[in-house]
């Protein structure tokens, strides 16, 4: 059997197009290796629009809800089908065409992709929307790891309100960490920015805008050792890498921002990727470069990374899908 559609991922991207797809009566094989996406681990979020607050973990919860609701076998009008608890290891093109780069002109009703899980499985697909997010560069300092998630964190939006009125600390020089801070200024009493080196690689517009505010300041050639704290972050232990003198900045909140590593190894070789491994798109319509393929959320190289974001591009890529493979 070849499906209309694969759907790879299963955070709020991959979730809202199965959803999508379902009520579209797509043939559709949606593949997950877990629920929920990133934000799975906060204890508390507050964006996600329509739920004043909820956990990561009922978030994912409702996820899967949602999508199951909608994979009924019993019933004769259901087009969704779901695994859950496997990873995609590969995709293939078993099809005959050979130029697979997008055009307007060219159809997908005739392509034929393959995609392989691990343990063996191999499924046929015309289009495969690819929502496999993305992690968090991890933080390497002593502690950090039995702080995370208590004080230490790696998402502003999300976790911001938790530390209303505190001292925090931004670790990160690029693009990511002063938008952070920024973001911060809302809720914290002050912000800290640390970067390892003399230079930050944010943009000099942005990083002459945000250490304006008084309560934003910067630490540079600062290496981060150690989190301190027993059961929640109470502080950490820097060193300025020129006098090699080691010192300590009392905050109640580290949020780490060092870039992050796209879950896109398994399309390596078929759909281009940037310099950091994100899935290069067309923002129009969330097309890959590859026929057949779209992308959608954190895997790909938007400008921003947020819940209600990735889940709104996976709409629209799945409206373009649905287009592609009905009217085009």
């Amino acid at each position: 059997m070849t499906y209309d559609l694969i759907i790879i991922g299963g955070g709020p991207a991959g979730s809202a197009a199965a959803i999508y797809a379902a009520r579209k009566r797509l043939k559709t094989l949606f593949i997950t290796s877990e629920w929920g996406g990133q934000s799975v681990v906060s204890e508390q979020i507050f964006n996600w629009v329509g739920t004043p607050m909820i956990s990561g973990n009922d978030l994912a919860k409702n996820f899967k809800t949602h999508v199951m609701a909608n994979a009924l076998p019993q019933d004769p009008n259901s087009t969704l089908e779901v695994k859950d608890g496997v990873k995609v290891t590969a995709i293939t093109d078993v099809g005959l065409l050979e130029n697979r780069i997008n055009t307007t002109a060219t159809p997908v009703t005739g392509n034929s992709l393959s995609v392989k899980i691990d343990g063996g499985g191999e499924f046929e697909t015309k289009t495969i929307l690819i929502t496999t997010g993305s992690g968090r560069r991890k933080l390497v300092a002593k502690n950090a790891d039995q702080l995370e998630h208590k004080g230490l964190t790696y998402c502003a939006s999300c976790d911001g309100p938790l530390f209303s009125d505190m001292d925090v600390a931004v670790i990160g020089g690029g693009n990511a960490a002063f938008e952070s801070a920024a973001q911060l200024m809302a809720y914290c009493k002050s912000v800290t920015i640390i970067n390892r080196s003399e230079a930050f690689r944010a943009d000099e517009i942005t990083v002459e805008k945000v250490l304006k505010n008084p309560k934003i300041t910067s630490l540079k050639n600062a290496e981060s050792l150690e989190v301190k704290g027993d059961k929640f972050v109470e502080g950490l232990i820097y060193e300025d890498k020129i006098t090699k003198v080691q010192r300590e900045l009392k905050v109640s909140g580290i949020f780490v921002e060092i870039g992050q590593i796209p879950n896109t190894d398994f399309a390596k070789g078929l759909v281009p990727l940037d310099e950091i491994g994100r899935i290069k798109i067309d923002a129009w319509s969330q097309k890959t470069e590859f026929l057949g393929i779209w992308a959608a959320g954190d895997c790909t190289n938007v400008l921003y990374h947020q819940n209600n974001i990735a889940a709104g591009d996976a709409v629209r890529a799945l409206e373009d899908i649905y287009l592609a493979i009905h009217t085009k």
